[in-house]
């Protein structure tokens, strides 16, 4: 009893600290499959298998009443710490070279995802990407606006500069 009260606990941590939580269905899958999947993910989630009953009390526990009607049959758990992104990208990608993970639904900012939502999800860029774009974006803002204020000062100089040849040169 008090290693499922523990068990529960730690999974209520995870739902809470979680940036998202994914849902995925293993069944047929071998060990080192497995493996494969998690080292894949590991830079941005935890993946656990776990207790079907637990995890739904854990999930309660946390808020979270999403997951009642998914929690059926082998069930693994993405608890993702960094780019939620990533790991729907990582889950679909490994779900399509291995047909037997099945992507069940999941959890983010406080909302339920289908697994359809997953998959959008996954189409999103990452964030390093979004980020990079986002910097580039700014740069050029910068740039233009560099050069709108530059401009009319280094025409002036120009101006000045010919109207002193000008000058000069009718001396």
């Amino acid at each position: 009893m008090a290693d499922k009260e523990a068990t529960i606990a730690e999974l209520a941590t995870q739902f809470e600290s979680s940036t998202a939580v994914l849902l995925t269905e293993y069944r047929g899958l071998t060990v080192a499959q497995l493996k494969q999947l998690r080292d894949g993910i590991r830079e941005h989630a935890n993946y656990a298998v776990v207790k079907n009953t637990l995890t739904k009390i854990a999930a309660n526990k946390a808020g979270i009443s999403a997951f009642d009607d998914d929690l059926k049959g082998p069930t693994a758990v993405a608890f993702v710490h960094g780019d939620p992104v990533a790991v729907a990208k990582s889950l679909r990608a490994f779900a399509k070279d291995n047909p037997l993970l099945v992507i069940k639904g999941g959890y983010f900012d406080g909302n339920p995802l289908s697994p359809e939502e997953v998959n959008k999800l996954a189409d999103l860029e990452s964030r390093e990407t979004m980020l990079g774009r986002l910097a580039g974006a700014f740069k050029a803002s910068l740039y233009g606006a560099a050069y709108m204020f530059t401009a009319p000062a280094s025409k002036a100089v120009r101006t000045v500069d010919a109207l002193r040849d000008k000058q000069e040169s009718a001396s």
